[in-house]
């Protein structure tokens, strides 16, 4: 047997956490699938697996080689992608993970756009709060919103969006409005921990940057849900312009403190570091730098 395909056939089965399920996602049987792991465990002298009739895992020699693998796998497949027409032309399928509301409202549109140029992709879309492993859930490109703490990663920035601090009428009338960052120690502000540093707001004004703690009735890691809460009434937001956009139109909210400046939301792609980076997400990457700013007001 190749000795390649038994490795990604351990790593499927190490990821199912059966040897049925992995046969499933290969296409092979069972007693195939188990016929490549006991080559590999007899080739190196080592258990792989602990199994019993009820339950599979791995031992700890395994999730090392489990680790070795993924890397060993990841490297053939660039370097036969450097060679075959994923260099030239995006084809294949293209794994991408997004904020949930970022990716439901922009990056979505812009795929669509996309996928219409190229008909030889296919996208699998992940709507996921916080930061993803990329090469544990085999994501091609990630979607992160302000700046990049790994520095493992290559990160381009697609946008950026202003960040407003706002409050629906009902609120203001009943709270005041607030003018200095001082002020909103007195107010409900709802934080969004999508958004570091989290619960501290900065803003510039003519005195100099200002950082202020605050505190309020919700906190989430999402956007929308401190969004709904500010529209019926239950404190400050301080969210992108593409979120708030459609409520400040309708008058859902009121933006508040226009005399500070607010250092806007960078919106950043991010990939591993690989030597051949591949047609489909080298030409995602550019079609997002373009699109985004022109079909969404961002800059």
């Amino acid at each position: 047997m190749d000795k390649l395909t038994s490795m990604g056939v351990f790593v499927r089965v190490a990821k199912a956490g059966s040897f049925a399920g992995a046969a499933r996602d290969l296409g092979i049987s069972r007693a195939m699938a188990t016929k490549h792991i006991m080559q590999l465990e007899s080739m190196l002298n080592i258990r792989l697996f602990n199994r019993t009739t009820r339950s599979l895992s791995l031992t700890e020699v395994g999730e090392s080689y489990l680790e070795r693998c993924q890397q060993v796998l990841l490297d053939v497949e660039e370097m036969e992608a450097a060679v075959t027409h994923l260099q030239r032309e995006p084809r294949g399928v293209l794994k991408i993970s997004s904020p949930p509301v970022l990716g439901a409202t922009q990056i979505a549109p812009a795929l669509t756009e996309y996928l219409k140029i190229y008909p030889d992709l296919q996208v699998e879309m992940i709507l996921k709060g916080g930061q993803v492993d990329l090469i544990d859930e085999g994501v091609d490109i990630a979607i992160y919103l302000g700046s990049i703490s790994d520095t493992s990663l290559v990160a381009r920035k697609l946008a950026t969006s202003a960040l407003i601090i706002c409050a629906s009428p009902e609120y203001l009338e009943q709270h005041g409005e607030p003018h200095d960052p001082e002020d909103l120690e007195d107010h409900s502000c709802l934080v969004n921990w999508a958004i570091p540093p989290f619960n501290k707001w900065r803003f510039k004004g003519i005195l100099g940057p200002r950082e202020v703690n605050v505190v309020g009735r919700m906190q989430a890691n999402m956007a929308d849900p401190i969004r709904v809460a500010a529209v019926n009434g239950l404190g400050l937001v301080m969210l992108p312009n593409y979120i708030v956009g459609r409520d400040l139109e309708k008058g859902k909210l009121v933006p508040v403190m226009q005399d500070y400046s607010i250092d806007p939301l960078d919106i950043h792609v991010v990939y591993p570091h690989r030597k051949y980076l591949s047609a489909k997400v080298r030409s995602f990457i550019d079609f997002a730098q373009e699109w985004l700013p022109a079909r969404t007001g961002m800059q």
